[in-house]
């Protein structure tokens, strides 16, 4: 196992530390951050329009005198995820600028600019990410390299105010990255496509979607994310930007087939495995904290950083747990930090596809404790239930590797 660490350190983590700093995945992640509230908040008021309790609704319905109640959830959905690729579009364009050290707001305003005149009208909401995300990261490309030359440059007079004179030296730039996009959209309507968004969620997004909704793809998330955590990269941020791209069309369509009344068509999404995968954190590391708890109190060091993790853990906060006890570079918790999230995300998939807990249609915010999570993002006490089975679950695996871990570390105590 030593030898294993040592040429992952040598090989693997220099590789993955580069990808993990490529400007451009950065800029995606720091965007879908940005907008994750929003997210949250759209997911909580559609639960608001269809929560499953009859009388909930009945009592609403009656104050209301029908359901015009829900006209709040439909605006507060037009507020949140009916503007999500407008948001990244913009967004996306101005990290990527900051990047460069170029001006991120005209960057931004000038990607949103490419998106409208590629038909971004026509998919505002999460259907267009995929077109959002290429549209910001390719005209911030060419707007970088455009707003650098100086003959493009119109220089004002001295004396001008500096946010008059910013304008002028992007004005150039603007127009032709603009007018480049309003061309190939004009290209594709001679073919007949006038609606390219709807057209490439059709054909290429929407499919994509499918296959990440397999059960293969759910055990690739559960592995790759600790996988990077254990050579101490931020696993979770690192793939993120894959993730958000079919996250929040998934959620959105669950949404959707919920309120019209059918069956949620995604299984794999965040509240799925932040929920039934993710219990304490990357790992999940709260059934290591019990199993701490229930096997490993008579080693003091174990104790204290159990102890500190805790309350951390509860709301799924890890990382006392994964640089304090350590997990990162830990031999003997290689295994189970592995193995738990690969199982967790195996049962909870299973006990999905064959009926047994609702699809997850609601996306709590991260910090949602344990269980509780499981409830919210089901609407149903079937959810809450899996996620106790899978904590249970988590405590099984990693308490024999305590166990082990402690017998080493009382050993070695006393060889000193």
């Amino acid at each position: 196992m030593d030898r294993f660490v040592e040429f992952m350190e040598e090989k693997f983590v220099p590789i993955a530390s580069k990808i993990g700093a490529q400007r451009h995945l950065i800029a995606i992640r720091d965007a879908f951050m940005v907008t994750m509230p929003l997210m949250i908040l759209g997911a909580l008021a559609v639960m608001f329009n269809n929560l499953p309790i009859d009388a909930f609704q009945n009592a609403m319905n009656t104050v209301f005198g029908g359901e015009a109640w829900k006209g709040f959830g439909g605006s507060v959905w037009s507020g949140t995820f009916a503007i999500l690729s407008v948001l990244i579009a913009f967004l996306v364009a101005y990290n990527l600028a900051h990047g460069y050290g170029k001006d991120g707001l005209a960057a931004g305003a000038v990607s949103l600019g490419a998106f409208f005149a590629l038909g971004g009208a026509l998919g505002m909401s999460s259907n267009g990410l995929f077109i959002a995300i290429i549209v910001a990261l390719i005209s911030t490309e060419i707007f970088v390299r455009l707003i650098g030359n100086d003959k493009l440059v119109i220089k004002m007079p001295d004396g001008v105010p500096p946010a008059v004179a910013r304008s002028f030296a992007a004005l150039l730039p603007a127009m032709i990255v603009i007018s480049l996009f309003g061309l190939v959209a004009a290209i594709f309507a001679a073919f007949g496509i006038t609606d390219i968004i709807g057209s490439f969620y059709a054909a290429v997004q929407e499919p994509f979607m499918g296959l990440a909704n397999s059960y293969p793809s759910a055990l690739l998330i559960a592995f790759i994310t600790p996988f990077l955590w254990f050579f101490g990269l931020h696993g979770a941020n690192m793939i993120d930007p894959f993730l958000q791209t079919i996250n929040a069309p998934a959620i959105e369509a669950n949404l959707a087939a919920v309120t019209a009344g059918k069956a949620a068509p995604y299984i794999v999404n965040k509240p799925f495995i932040d929920s039934f995968v993710n219990l304490g954190g990357t790992g999940a590391t709260f059934g290591l904290i019990i199993a701490i708890f229930l096997v490993g109190r008579k080693h003091k060091a174990y104790n204290v950083v159990n102890n500190l993790s805790m309350a951390p853990g509860l709301f799924n906060i890890n990382e006392p747990m994964l640089f304090g006890l350590p997990i990162v570079l830990n031999p003997i918790m290689f295994i189970p930090f592995i193995l738990a999230p690969m199982t967790l995300v195996t049962t909870a998939y299973w006990a999905t596809r064959l009926g047994l807990v609702p699809v997850a249609t609601v996306m709590p915010p991260w910090v949602t404790p344990p269980i509780l999570g499981g409830f919210l993002a089901t609407q149903s006490f079937s959810g809450a239930i899996l996620a106790a089975v899978n904590l249970v679950i988590s405590v099984a695996i990693y308490a024999p590797f305590v166990r082990i871990g402690v017998l080493q570390e009382l050993k070695r105590e006393q060889s000193l």
